[in-house]
This record gives C-alpha cells, structure tokens and sequence, in this order.
C-alpha cells in the first residue's frame, strides 16, 4: 500500500469518533467482518489506528478505497460543511432527460484529470456548470429546495366563515368585541402564514444575506450624501439553527405582521439565500 494512501486512511480514522468506529468502517465495506471481529476497540485510539493500517495494508488498499472512507465520514459529519449548489444545464433544444448514472460513472473516472467542474459537466453531458446562490450545511434541504421535493399542498380556510363563540368559564369583565376581534385576526394570521409557508415542515437553511446597494434620494439638500457618486451598500443577514421555521412563526407569535415581505418567503421558491438588491 503507497504511503500516501496509508496517510490518507490514517488521518480519517483519526478524526473518527470510537462510539462511532464500528458503524462507519462497516459502512466501508472494505475489512470483512471476522477482520473487525479481530480488533479492540477498548485501546488507546493510536493503537487502533495501527491496527487498522495494518489490515489496509494486507488488502492492499488503494487511494479509491481511502477516498470511499473519507466519503462515508463526510455523509455521517455533512452539517459540519457548508454546501454550495451549481445548477447544470444544456443546449437550448437538447434533450432534458435525466443521464445514465454507470454510464456518468464510467466518463466521470475517465476524464477526472480535469478540473472538477469540467469534469461533471461533460460526464453528464451539460452545456454548463453554474454556482447558484444557495448554501446550507443540510444536504437534504437542500435537495428538497433544488427539486421541489417538499409538500407545497395546504388547505385554504375562508377568513370569512364566522367563529364559534366559545366561554371560557371566568369571570373576567372583557368587552366580547376585543375577544372577536382578536380572534378574527388571529385566524387571518394563522390562514396568510399557512398560504404563505403551506402546510408541510419547512427545509432547513440557518442563514439569508442581503447585500443592498442604492442611491440617496431627497427632495431637499442632501449634502454629502446626495453628491456621493458612488451607491450606499450594506449587509443585512438573518441567521437561525432554523431560519424558515422562524420566519414561519413570526406572524404567529405577534412579532411581525402578516404576510411576511416577499424577500423572506421567496428563499424556497427562488432557490436562493444570498440576494444583492438594486436600484431599479
């Protein structure tokens, strides 16, 4: 086995929790299982490792078997990087359909000496490679934004069916109107929260930025800022563990109005959460 392959094994095996040693090197697929039967996963970390190098060794492992385990760790850690997303496309009037993926394998291996981005465009036989504006440290929200893979379908409620008066059973002095009132609008913002966010969880993206550039506007004397050629930019960014939910249930709570500005619904539907906002 080169050195360079047995470095590579080493250090992911390294970064490889021991609660979790076992599932991901049978995951592998490379050491049989009387092969593992034969380690102890009770000793110093070091000496595992050795252990293991030393089995890759015998098997003769090769730089795609190190890289099939790095892969393996990456898909178990995949919220630990961030993810970009690049939308393929083709020709205009070439045909659209899904590619043969052994027949993508194949190409992929053959002409892997490019460049990455080189390579997956013409192994799947696009036209272009283009980086879109979306990032997430979640894969499969991220797919599920990409392909729509999400359940867009809700029920609509009709603001204007009238609402079952209910007692509460206390004896509090309360004007009825303010109770109806204030039930009406809670239903509105419940019924413009599922129309806008629909019915279903929403994908998982921990960020939106905003970059806006414009002009200074004023009908009186501006001053400095009315003569600065050069346009006002700033960065405005929303961060959550689960930003869409939290967009989701602003109105609810009473945080902010209903319906949401367009710039914070639109992230799913766009595909994006990086937008640079211009003057017209």
């Amino acid at each position: 086995m080169d050195e360079t392959v047995a470095e590579f094994i080493r250090r992911t095996i390294l970064k490889i929790r021991m609660t979790e040693m076992m599932t991901i090197l049978k995951a592998w697929n490379f050491l049989s299982d009387n092969e593992l039967q034969t380690i102890n996963f009770r000793q110093r970390k070091e000496s595992l490792v050795q252990h293991l190098i030393l089995l890759c060794e015998e098997k003769h492992a090769s730089l795609n078997d190190a890289a099939l385990l790095d892969i393996i760790y990456t898909q178990v850690h995949q919220h630990q990087k961030v993810w970009d997303v690049f939308q393929m496309s083709k020709e205009p009037g070439e045909d659209v359909d899904l590619f043969d993926m052994e027949q993508f394998k194949s190409s992929f291996k053959k002409i892997l000496q490019r460049a990455l981005k080189n390579a997956l465009t013409i192994a799947s036989k696009h036209h272009q490679i283009v980086k879109m504006d979306l990032r997430s440290h979640y894969l499969d929200s991220l797919k599920a934004i990409v392909f729509k893979q999400y359940n867009q379908t809700f029920e609509i409620h009709n603001s204007t069916t009238p609402l079952e008066e209910r007692s509460l059973g206390l004896d509090i002095n309360i004007d009825s109107r303010i109770i109806h009132e204030n039930a009406i609008e809670k239903n509105r913002v419940q019924r413009v929260t599922q129309e806008t966010f629909g019915d279903y969880p929403q994908p998982r993206l921990e960020f939106a930025q905003y970059k806006l550039e414009t002009k200074f506007k004023s009908d009186l004397n501006g001053g400095v800022l009315a003569e600065r050629q050069e346009p006002l930019r700033c960065l405005i960014k929303f961060s959550s563990p689960h930003l869409l939910e939290a967009l989701k249930s602003l109105a609810p709570a009473g945080i902010a109005d209903a319906p949401l500005s367009p710039l914070l619904t639109c992230i799913p539907n766009k595909g994006m959460n990086y937008f640079k906002i211009r003057d017209k």
